[in-house]
């Protein structure tokens, strides 16, 4: 049997980490066997649909990698892939119907009034448990109906009593009692299926053998599996993700700063990093390791590995881990996707190229570059204070007389390139009898103003020139001499 997984989103907004992750697992589930992945668009719901909500959906698996192999772009036989567009042919209520038929669903009249007066608060929810009013309506009352034109829903007809058992291949075999199981709608009063319907018809049609969502479904599950037997289908390997919650242990918020893959995207994570690390959240590899592409996923993937207990949305390790994938790139692919935030920054004209070699291992998303380089664009105010250092052996007097001589070396010096004032510095620092550090520091905080810089100071004084680096060793001396 070939393994076929669908991730079927609704077009509307930002795509939720915890949808990533349920896409990300099916065509993990599905790659790992050399299945099919498919996108299903599910826009029964046409009061939330957003505008350019499939734009975003389209783009986001782009971005991701994760390829399908069939969807609305990508006929496989097994179309149409958007739900709007099979509600069109009739399909859903006729499959509805065929459980009116057979007794395990109903034409159901009340009016928004008589459902309102079967709500009833418990604890402090509101739940409306539908009472099976109509399902003993004679066949002429609803042949009536239906002729008088009289709005209507298809309910699903649960039984009250005894018991319905699902197996889920995460949380095993859940059982429910059958009084819990609402008669929810099939058909709305606009002639759309409801979600949990057009799902069940759905899956079965395009013969879709493993189900992954998240574990707040588990409890709807029961009701799934009476549809399944209610037509005689076999139903799909059902696999149940655990939550994903905040670093307090709360379910991640949708308004959460980083709930969102286009949130963290802006934020300056890579698409590869946000990937991985969604991989583990609720997932963990036989090996002890953390760092995994899109491909090593596909080889390593086994979702009976999938854990039960919630996973924290830990943004300090995502950050880490955006750190190492930043590490491992290739330069000119960095320098691609950092120079924007440098020329934010620094609009002079230098050697962008060296400042971005400087920061590429010290950062681990791309929007800290700014705070590493900005002192190339002008020098700050700085506080002389910052010219002692204990560890270094410098004050303010030792600072003024190693940078006055230093300034008279480098007025001689023609090449600025690190090696060159490597050499002739060193060479400096020797004949002096003293430590590189002491040598070294007052220089490095004259031409930057900074406390802590991305390189030494041959590196900073290579990129800034002849010039400004002189400029600046004599504003150091300036403000020491006051």
């Amino acid at each position: 049997m070939k393994i076929r997984t669908r991730y079927a989103p609704s077009p509307t907004g930002k795509m939720h980490v915890g949808n990533l992750r349920t896409a990300l697992y099916e065509f993990l589930i599905a790659k790992h066997e050399n299945g099919d992945f498919i996108l299903r668009i599910e826009d029964t719901d046409q009061e939330r649909f957003v505008e350019g909500a499939l734009d975003i959906i389209y783009r986001t698996m782009e971005q991701a990698g994760l390829v399908h192999d069939e969807g609305p772009d990508k006929d496989g036989g097994y179309g149409p892939y958007v739900q709007s567009e099979r509600q069109k042919s009739g399909l859903y209520l006729q499959y509805a119907k065929q459980l009116v038929e057979k007794g395990e669903a109903y034409y159901c009249f009340c009016d928004r009034e008589r459902l309102e007066s079967l709500k009833q608060t418990i604890g402090d929810k509101e739940i409306m448990m539908y009472d099976k009013h109509c399902l003993h309506l004679s066949k002429e009352e609803i042949e009536a109906n239906l002729a008088a034109g009289r709005p209507y829903v298809i309910r699903q007809n649960n039984p009250t009593e005894g018991t319905t058992t699902f197996y889920d291949d995460i949380y095993g075999e859940i059982t429910v009692d059958n009084s819990e199981l609402d008669d929810m709608i099939l058909i709305k009063s606009d002639g759309f299926p409801t979600y949990n319907f057009a799902n069940v018809v759905d899956d079965h049609l395009m013969e879709i053998t493993h189900v992954v969502r998240g574990n707040e479904y588990i409890s709807s599950s029961p009701k799934y599996q009476r549809l399944y037997d209610a037509f005689g289908w076999k139903a799909p390997v059902y696999v149940h993700l655990p939550l994903i919650t905040d670093e307090n242990h709360r379910k991640l918020a949708k308004r959460s700063g980083h709930a969102s893959f286009e949130d963290l995207v802006a934020q300056g994570f890579l698409p590869e990093a946000i990937v991985n690390f969604i991989a583990l959240l609720g997932w963990s590899p036989e090996e002890d390791r953390e760092i995994f592409s899109l491909q090593e996923l596909i080889e390593k993937f086994d979702y009976h590995r999938v854990n039960k207990s919630p996973s924290v949305f830990d943004i300090n390790k995502l950050k880490w881990m955006n750190g190492e994938y930043i590490k491992a790139m290739d330069n000119e692919k960095f320098y691609e996707i950092a120079m924007p935030y440098l020329d934010a920054v620094v609009t002079k004209e230098l050697d962008k190229k060296k400042i971005l070699d400087l920061v590429k291992t010290r950062i681990e998303v791309l929007p800290e570059i700014a705070d590493h380089v900005d002192f190339f664009q002008a020098l700050p105010d700085y506080d002389v204070s910052m010219y002692t250092h204990k560890k270094m052996k410098t004050n303010a007097e030792n600072s003024l007389e190693i940078l006055k001589e230093e300034l008279a070396i480098l007025e001689q010096q023609e090449d600025f390139s690190i090696d060159a004032l490597h050499e002739r510095l060193m060479a400096y620092i020797a004949e002096k009898g003293i430590k590189n550090g002491t040598g070294l520091w007052p220089i490095r905080t004259a031409v930057s103003g900074k406390q802590t810089t991305p390189g030494g100071a041959f590196e900073i004084m290579e990129i800034l020139g002849r010039e400004e680096s002189l400029a600046r060793i004599r504003i150091g001396i300036a403000k020491l001499e006051q």
